[in-house]
């Protein structure tokens, strides 16, 4: 006798649940979240500001007195540099407690959870970068731009997101958030390895020192910012010195940064200079660099220019193209191939639109492209402008698919 068909089960034998790609937020992160989401939407609108105002003075009359400004010395670096080396490490070091906090109580601490946003991140780099060299391997080609187009702006994304997907579930937003933290990771991990410059070991081991006495502070529940703040700038600068990048120092700090809460605590460190320091990184921090980053000629020869510059061509085709096809083949391979499925809220096309919005390559972008050509100001100038174009598309692109999943939200 054949035995009836088994109907599939929400449940193994273990009784588990089977794993969900975009599962349900819990209320104490759902707060969390919300909390997160409104200081990152305040920073993006403030950065594209920045943005608009440093295109527009560098294309102005007074253009001179923007770059002068930019190139100015300031002590032992220029203006710019001051900007990308000192005010950026502030925007790590929230991206440093903001990931530890992510694989010790949130998301990626669970994998079943984490399995998808992070291989989507991972995927959502390899893709634009192997669309780079596709392009730039030939005679012409810079193939040392691969890594410009491999970052999302979460900032920049989050703002548009906040603005157009008000309807949207919020396991869609967790699911940016998670995304984003894996792929600031990996920004972080590039900026570490391919683009350190005269390496000194002794500066290093100085830094490591800094950051072992910031762990030993924090376990000893010390709370004295007059000891915290000069040991963080001694970090800062042992790093600089030692010829990688400043900012890895405010992401090792923030890796360092306890998030946890004791018992009768109000909120963790992490909690509390997350609250401090937002606004500040928001506000002040990734704006100013903006300002002196996104100050790129726009005029006809240049625009033929970059229409024809292979570097400018890979990068606005790899953030534009590269990160669809990343981010949503990356989702859909493993949420395939793992079993995993879709919170019952979601569709795949949510999952497209927001592919669509992680082609919004900007703050870390545009850093990348400052290490990478910093040799060939010519070079980078296109390569900026071709990040500003590329984040432009797919901010309007992302805008566009947005809204149409927020009117069938808001319908239902």
């Amino acid at each position: 006798m054949t035995p009836a068909p088994r109907t599939p089960q929400r449940r193994t034998a273990r009784g588990s649940e089977r794993r969900r790609a975009f599962p349900r937020i819990r209320t104490p992160e759902r707060a969390y979240l919300a909390d997160l989401l409104r200081a990152e939407t305040t920073g993006g609108l403030l950065l594209v500001a920045a943005a608009i105002v440093a295109l527009v003075w560098a294309n102005s009359p007074w253009q001179d007195a923007y770059h002068h400004l930019r190139d100015y010395e300031l002590g032992p670096l220029t203006v710019e540099a001051w900007a990308s080396d000192g005010a950026l490490a502030v925007f790590f070091y929230l991206a440093g407690v903001e990931l530890k906090r992510e694989l010790v109580v949130g998301t990626l601490s669970r994998f079943n959870e984490a399995i998808v946003p992070v291989a989507a991140a991972l995927a959502g780099m390899i893709v634009p970068a192997l669309i780079y060299l596709a392009i730039n391997l030939g005679p012409d080609g810079e193939p040392k731009g691969w890594a410009v187009p491999t970052a999302t702006d979460i900032a920049f994304a989050l703002a548009v997101l906040a603005i157009v997907g008000r309807s949207l579930p919020s396991a869609l937003r967790a699911f940016l958030l998670t995304l984003a933290v894996a792929d600031d990771f990996g920004a972080i991990l590039i900026i570490a390895i391919f683009f350190s410059h005269g390496f000194h070991l002794w500066a290093l081991l100085a830094s490591l020192a800094l950051v072992a006495g910031f762990i030993v502070l924090q376990r000893l529940r010390v709370r004295s910012s007059f000891i915290y703040l000069p040991l963080a700038l001694g970090t800062w600068w042992f790093m600089h010195e030692s010829g990688i990048h400043a900012t890895i120092a405010g992401v090792a700090l923030g890796l360092a940064t306890r998030v946890l809460r004791d018992e009768g605590e109000a909120r963790s460190p992490g909690e509390r200079l997350q609250h401090r320091l937002g606004p500040w990184s928001a506000g002040l921090a990734v704006p100013v660099f903006a300002l002196f980053a996104a100050g790129v000629t726009v005029d006809g020869e240049a625009l033929r220019t970059m229409l024809t510059d292979p570097v400018a061509i890979g990068i606005v085709a790899a953030l534009v193209l590269g990160k669809i096809l990343g981010v949503l083949g990356g989702s859909w391979l493993t949420a395939r191939f793992t079993r995993a499925e879709l919170n019952a809220d979601l569709a795949w096309r949510d999952v497209a639109a927001v592919s669509v919005l992680a082609g919004i390559g900007f703050t870390v972008a545009l850093l990348i492209a400052q290490l990478a050509f910093t040799d060939d100001p010519a070079q980078l100038e296109r390569a900026k402008a071709a990040v500003l174009t590329a984040s432009l598309i797919a901010a309007i692109l992302a805008t566009f698919v947005l809204r149409r999943r927020n009117r069938a939200y808001a319908n239902t």
